[in-house]
């Protein structure tokens, strides 16, 4: 055969150099040439055309590629395209700033309304709050209501998919973060009602009861966000010293966008940073600090999402990355489950001999839960049951000093 001219192959020679190309895309000299041996239908067939036609498959696997990656980009281009024509709209337009005007009126009206007297009237009351709150926070979301600035560290611009903002100045702290989600709306809405999935602190969320307005249903929702007890168990004591949040007028304004979502995210509350020690204030008087363990983490699990129902997409790598990526959480998890030590988790603390600050902790594993109240056991009986078979944690902190440079 002339290895010059075009070679027509029958189904079934495709088919066995399809077997071959799973198996190893780029077969050597001596593997090519071993397969005319093992697959006697490829007898016909030179070596050298062989050779090329795993080069012309790589290639066609390699376009595939790219044609999706570029198919991809065009959506995100279009959308953010979209925003920054959305941005430059709400720039021209003062709309939302007299709209924040009328809002501010019927606060101050509302001052002078006498109290509701029936079922109807508190139910109008409720309309009326539920659409005061949604207009502020539709001002917040698209940037009017407060001073927004670009959260430092991160690049805003018309090569990102995304952009982050913190408040500057005003009360509390705040985060404002938009961008493409590859989801549909409605799946959307739908993962971010379950907050526990995305956000460690948040303990309990409910729907308590909705109702309908002329613009939707508005949902009632009980959500418990707070650090674990030390003591275990599952129920909280109300305990004075407990920062309790004031959360202003928050949430997700979900768009759609040629089958995917543009989503806007907007965290704000009042931490109550005097209640807490000096040493952890930061924490709790940064915006910056909520953009990174709120409201980014949001986008970040619905990306998470998109790119695993996506199996097919050249960034998700298939079910193996997703298997990763499920080992990699459990891993993370139990290392901070370890390091927390939460007696609800079976964590039961050993006796140290005060000599330093390591701390030891153990858990067996049968997984028996201890309360909170008993004393830690003796350092024989820890021994003894962690030689039975168990999880050994010890830890140690400490707290450094950073000092700020001096501006040049």
């Amino acid at each position: 055969m002339d290895s010059g001219k075009y070679v027509r192959y029958t189904n079934e020679q495709v088919e066995a150099l399809e077997r071959v190309y799973n198996e190893c895309p780029k077969p050597s000299s001596a593997r090519r040439s071993q397969l005319l041996q093992e697959y006697p239908i490829l007898a016909n067939i030179e070596p050298k055309q062989i050779k090329v036609w795993f080069q012309n498959r790589r290639c066609r696997e390699k376009q595939r590629k790219e044609a999706t990656r570029l198919i991809n980009m065009n959506a995100k281009l279009s959308a953010l395209n979209k925003m920054l024509m959305e941005e430059n709209e709400r720039l021209m337009k003062q709309t939302t700033e007299l709209s924040m005007e009328v809002h501010v009126l019927r606060q101050e009206l509302a001052k002078y309304r006498p109290p509701p007297q029936s079922n109807g009237e508190n139910l109008g009351l409720g309309d009326q709050m539920a659409s005061d709150m949604v207009g502020e926070f539709l001002g917040k979301a698209t940037g009017t209501a407060v001073d927004w600035a670009n959260m430092p560290g991160t690049k805003n611009g018309p090569d990102t998919f995304e952009m982050v903002f913190i408040l500057r100045g005003g009360p509390g702290i705040a985060s404002r973060v938009y961008g493409l989600v590859l989801m549909e709306p409605a799946k959307v809405a739908s993962a971010l009602k379950d907050r526990s999935q995305w956000l460690r602190e948040c303990r309990k969320s409910e729907v308590l009861g909705e109702f309908r307005t002329d613009q939707g249903t508005v949902e009632v929702v009980y959500t418990q966000i707070c650090e674990r007890s030390m003591s275990g168990g599952t129920n909280l004591e109300p305990v004075p010293a407990f920062v309790r949040a004031e959360m202003h007028p928050s949430g997700y304004y979900i768009k759609p966008c040629n089958g995917n979502s543009i989503i806007y995210i907007v965290d704000h509350v009042d931490l109550k940073p005097l209640s807490v020690p000096e040493v952890l204030r930061p924490l709790y008087e940064s915006s910056a600090a909520l953009a990174q363990r709120q409201t980014m983490e949001a986008l970040r699990y619905l990306r998470r999402l998109a790119s695993d129902s996506n199996l097919d997409s050249p960034r998700s790598n298939g079910h193996q990355a997703l298997a990763w990526r499920g080992i990699a959480e459990r891993i993370a998890r139990g290392f901070n489950e370890a390091v927390n030590g939460f007696p609800d988790d079976g964590w039961v603390p050993l006796m140290g001999d005060g000599m330093d600050d390591v701390s030891v902790a153990a858990r067996p594993l049968n997984g028996q839960r201890h309360s909170g109240s008993n004393p830690a056991m003796s350092g024989n009986s820890e021994a003894l049951r962690a030689s039975e078979g168990g999880v050994l944690c010890a830890k140690a902190s400490m707290l450094l000093q950073v000092s700020k440079r001096s501006k040049k």
